[in-house]
């Protein structure tokens, strides 16, 4: 008799066990998760089997590329813009496109001036040893009730929002 292997035996022994119906089923089951060899990927993670991206074939960023970014860049954020009981943020160039001078006031006790970045349409800057983020809103999402209902605000937290006049 010849030498089965073990894995055909094994399918003989799941026939025997449970039916012939089950046994069926259970072996597509494991023929199907054992179908085909594992898709290729490089030292990136990428994977480059069929239907995946190759990102070494996509073309170099032209033109177009440069007008989504400036499309991109922030508003004219420049002038003043004016919180609740006093606080206001007045923003101006730096002199280097993209940098901006941000003098404010964020709450009764505290006022200081930081350098900020544009980065897409916000301003990130640093304020005390902590990140910030100056985000185009209206003053219904300032949290603030003095600014609900206006329509050009910047939002760095709730609670924390400044509008143009």
């Amino acid at each position: 008799m010849p030498q089965i292997p073990a894995s055909t035996e094994h399918s003989r022994k799941i026939f025997r066990h449970c039916g012939r119906a089950h046994g069926a089923v259970l072996l597509l089951l494991a023929l199907a998760a054992c179908s085909g060899p594992a898709p290729e990927t490089r030292s990136d993670g990428n994977m480059t089997s069929a239907g995946a991206i190759d990102n070494s074939v996509l073309p170099e960023p032209g033109p177009a590329a440069n007008v989504a970014q400036a499309a991109a860049a922030p508003v004219d954020y420049a002038g003043r813009w004016v919180g609740v009981e006093g606080m206001y943020l007045d923003i101006t160039a730096a002199g280097t496109p993209g940098r901006f001078r941000l003098a404010m006031q964020w709450d009764l006790d505290n006022k200081g001036t930081f350098e900020g970045t544009a980065k897409g349409d916000t301003i990130v800057f640093e304020r005390n040893g902590v990140g910030e983020t100056l985000r185009p809103t209206d003053g219904d999402a300032t949290g603030l009730k003095y600014l609900a209902g206006k329509t050009t605000c910047l939002t760095v937290k709730p609670g924390e929002g400044y509008c143009r006049k």
